[in-house]
C-alpha cells in the first residue's frame, strides 16, 4: 500500500469518527479520490475492525461518537519511534510485507489517546526520511516469506538465479541461513552449490524459489556477524586486507563523523587532513567506494589497492578523452 493511501485512509477514518454522515461521493470529493477507490478504502477500514455503519436510505456511512480501539499503553516517544519507523521508514527502504505494516500502523495509531494520537500526526508530518534510491524488487513479499519459512524449517531451497557477469539464469540449490538488508538491497546468506563457501545472494538476482522437502543441517558455528565484520559490505573472500587511506581536508571530517566498519580507525593530521584505516576482506567493495571520493583521497596501503585505483581511474580518463575527441 501506498504512503499516500494509508494517509488518506487514516483521514477518511478521522472524518467518519465525527459522528456525521458521508456518501462516498462526499468522501470522494472530499479526499480527491475516485467513488470506487473511496469504496476500496472503507473495505481496508472494515479488514481492521472498524465497525462503520452503512444506511441504505441515504446511501451514507459513520461511525458512532465514541468509538475507538481499545487504548495503548505507549508514551509519546514510544508512539513517534514506533510509527516513524513503520509510516515514514516504509516510505524510503524496501521492507517485506509493507501492506500489512501500515495497516498495523493504522491500527496501532488509532487505539492511542486522543492527545498523543494528535501529538504523532503533527510530528510526522514535519518529519522526512531520505536514503540512497532502493533496487527493484517485484518479488520482495513472495522470495522474502519463502526463505523465512526455508530458514526457520531448515529446508533445501531450488533457486533460478541471475549471473550478471554470464548474463544469464542458473539452477542452484540454497541453504538458507539469514536475510539481510544491507545498503540498498535485501540478501540471503547461507550456502549455495552457485560457489563454495557462505555467500551473500542478492533478492533482485532470485527469479524463482521453491521450498524442498530435503533438510539441511545448519554449521552453528557461522555467525553472521563474524561473517560482516570482515566484509567491506557483503562478499568477504577470506584474505584479510590492511587499508590505509588520507582523506584530503575538504572531505576529512565528514567521512571521518560516519562508522564506515567495524574495525575503522581514524587520526587527523595538523593540516586537516585525516588518516583512516581498516581491516577488510576483499577489496572489491571498498575500491568503488574509494573512487566516490575521486581527487580527494589518497591510498597510502595496501599497494594493490592502490594499483586497482590508478588503472581504474586512467580507464575512466581514456574512455572520456575519447568522447571529446568524436
Amino acid at each position: 500500500m501506498k504512503p499516500s493511501r494509508i494517509s488518506r485512509i487514516i483521514e477518511i477514518l478521522t472524518t467518519l469518527q465525527t459522528g456525521r454522515r458521508y456518501t462516498v461521493n462526499d468522501l470522494s470529493k472530499i479526499f480527491g479520490a475516485s467513488p470506487r477507490t473511496i469504496f476500496r478504502d472503507l473495505q481496508e477500514l472494515k479488514a481492521i475492525g472498524v465497525p462503520y455503519h452503512f444506511d441504505a436510505k441515504s446511501g451514507s456511512y459513520m461511525i458512532k461518537l465514541g468509538f475507538c480501539f481499545p487504548s495503548a499503553n505507549l508514551n509519546i516517544q514510544e508512539a513517534i519511534g514506533l510509527l516513524l519507523l513503520i509510516r515514514k521508514g516504509s516510505e524510503q527502504i524496501h521492507f517485506p510485507f509493507k501492506r500489512s505494516a501500515l495497516l498495523a500502523a493504522l491500527k496501532i495509531e488509532n487505539i492511542l489517546p486522543v492527545k498523543i494520537r494528535e501529538y504523532c500526526n503533527a510530528a510526522l508530518r514535519n518529519i522526512s526520511i531520505r536514503v540512497y534510491q532502493q533496487e527493484s524488487l517485484s518479488l520482495l513479499d513472495r522470495v522474502f516469506a519463502q526463505l523465512l519459512t526455508a530458514i526457520l524449517r531448515k529446508r533445501i531451497v531450488n533457486i533460478w538465479y541471475y549471473l550478471p557477469h554470464e548474463q544469464k539464469d542458473v539452477a542452484a540449490n540454497l541453504n538458507p541461513y539469514h536475510l539481510i538488508y544491507s545498503g540498498k538491497a535485501w540478501y540471503v546468506l547461507g550456502k549455495s552449490t552457485l560457489r563454495k563457501g557462505f555467500h551473500a545472494l542478492k533478492f533482485n538476482q532470485i527469479k524463482e524459489v521453491n521450498i524442498s522437502d530435503k533438510y539441511f543441517i545448519k554449521d552453528e558455528k557461522f555467525n553472521v556477524s563474524e561473517y560482516l565484520n570482515r566484509a567491506w559490505s557483503m562478499t568477504p573472500e577470506g584474505k584479510l586486507y590492511h587499508v590505509k587511506l588520507r582523506f584530503l581536508p575538504k572531505v576529512a571530517h565528514s567521512v571521518a563523523e560516519v562508522k564506515w566498519h567495524s574495525s575503522q580507525q581514524v587520526t587527523f593530521k595538523n593540516d586537516g587532513s585525516a588518516i583512516i584505516e581498516f581491516r577488510v576482506d576483499r577489496l572489491s567493495e571498498i575500491t568503488w567506494w574509494i573512487l566516490g571520493y575521486g581527487d580527494q583521497v589518497q591510498v597510502l596501503a595496501p599497494g594493490v589497492l592502490r594499483q586497482r585505483i590508478v588503472e581504474i581511474a586512467q580507464n575512466i580518463i581514456r574512455r572520456n578523452e575519447q568522447l571529446l575527441c568524436t
